[in-house]
């Protein structure tokens, strides 16, 4: 009788045992916080390229992750490009796109906290990466994901187009004089927040190294070292930086930038509304018509310069007509990548393997396409608010024009000076 009390005790006190480490495990894993990183840096330094690396490792090694996108422009390129993925091809919940304002913005940081409830409300994430536009100032960013309880900010990744520095900023030595004429001027403009965003990185990498002198790169991290020398520097190519680096960061240091906060709080909250920060101006082109190949080169090589930052977007060209193309600009420097085939120019090959049935799919998705089927040209330009009209008019007169289209559907060739090797978008 009394072994069986004793087992019946035992058994009561086990399962009290086992209730109080089932509830000890709820309360552990509900005060897990997910880990955020935040890609950073100026106009066309990489990000992107960053970003869609990060999302295809994260597939091959089974890692769940969540990603936002931010485009200051109404187009939302950069959202694209992500969606295209096949992360989020797959699952649609775990991306969540925030375009026409900066994330810096108070409307940006209301539609950044909307965004991640709706994710987290679909999954539980091993890491938040957020892709911020190049206009983005790092500090309201910062503040948030401090005040936040669900979070824990690891890293806040600058990337530095050594490119532009080149071009712009003598390998970066005249980065830090500008900045102190500016503060002696009380002046605030794109060279405040690549040094801004550069103080409040904890980690900085060089993008582009390979487009400058090899021996360059060092004296470009010496000029640059002063603004934060808390934080190792290094160099990221095509944008491969391994995800188990980023998964295995510490926790954002916020006690360093302190001091920093408290003295950039006044005048940052005064430009929170601000959507086009720094005398900066977004236009977006958008036309059916293709390009002058010989045209657009020839503008480009005339209007170009420090003051159109970003343009970026899809586009075709007369002489190329089959292939869709992904403009990518930033400061001096232009690179075109083949996204894929219309499908206008698939119909239209004699030669295709499609199956009949494909091919009626192709024509119901083409019904209520444009003059030339789903060809289009689809542009951002992100630039001083002074020099982007003149870039935009010159693009918009690069079209061809109606007699020119006449030549071009009669079977016209043009002269294309652009690179006839493109790397394909992955």
């Amino acid at each position: 009788m009394i072994g069986w009390v004793l087992r019946i005790v035992l058994i009561f006190a086990i399962q009290i045992c086992l209730q109080v480490v089932s509830t000890q495990k709820q309360k552990f894993v509900k005060n897990l916080k997910t880990p955020v990183v935040i890609l950073n840096g100026f106009l066309g330094s990489g990000k992107t390229t960053l970003f869609r690396n990060l999302l295809v490792q994260s597939k091959k090694k089974n890692i769940a992750i969540c990603a936002v996108v931010n485009d200051m422009s109404e187009l939302d390129i950069d959202g694209e490009l992500i969606t295209n993925t096949s992360s989020v091809e797959e699952n649609e919940n775990m991306m969540e796109s925030i375009h026409d304002c900066v994330l810096s913005s108070k409307k940006g940081i209301e539609l950044l906290d909307l965004a991640l409830t709706k994710l987290l409300s679909h999954q539980q994430p091993e890491l938040v990466i957020i892709e911020t536009s190049g206009s983005c100032h790092p500090m309201p960013l910062i503040a948030y994901f401090k005040s936040n309880p669900t979070f824990k900010l690891t890293g806040v990744l600058v990337l530095v187009d050594s490119l532009m520095l080149a071009h712009d900023y003598r390998y970066g030595q005249q980065l830090v004089p500008q900045m102190q004429h500016n503060l002696r001027n009380q002046k605030r403009n794109m060279v405040n927040l690549l040094v801004e965003q550069i103080m409040f990185c904890s980690h900085l990498m060089l993008t582009k190294g390979d487009r400058i002198q090899q021996e360059k790169l060092p004296e470009i991290a010496e000029f640059i070292r002063p603004i934060n020398p808390y934080v190792s520097i290094f160099s990221v190519y095509y944008g491969k930086l391994s995800i188990s680096e980023i998964l295995e960061m510490p926790a954002y240091d916020y006690h360093r930038v302190a001091k920093l906060m408290e003295e950039l709080k006044p005048t940052l909250e005064a430009a929170s509304s601000e959507d086009r920060p720094y005398n900066m101006a977004t236009r977006v082109i958008k036309e059916e018509r293709p390009f002058h190949p010989q045209r657009l080169w020839n503008v480009c090589h005339k209007y170009l310069d420090h003051r159109i930052y970003r343009s970026k977007g899809f586009f075709w060209l007369a002489s190329r007509d089959d292939i869709s193309l992904l403009w990518n600009q930033a400061a001096g420097g232009i690179n075109l990548e083949l996204i894929g085939y219309w499908r206008s120019s698939v119909l239209k090959n004699n030669h295709t393997s499609l199956l009949e049935n494909e091919i009626e799919l192709l024509k119901e998705q083409l019904k209520e396409s444009g003059r030339f089927g789903d060809r289009h040209c689809h542009l951002t330009v992100i630039g001083d608010k002074d020099q982007v009209d003149n870039f935009k008019e010159a693009l918009k007169s690069c079209f061809l024009t109606e007699e020119e289209l006449i030549h071009w559907e009669s079977g016209r060739q043009f002269q294309d000076p652009w690179p006839k090797n493109l790397v394909k978008m992955r």
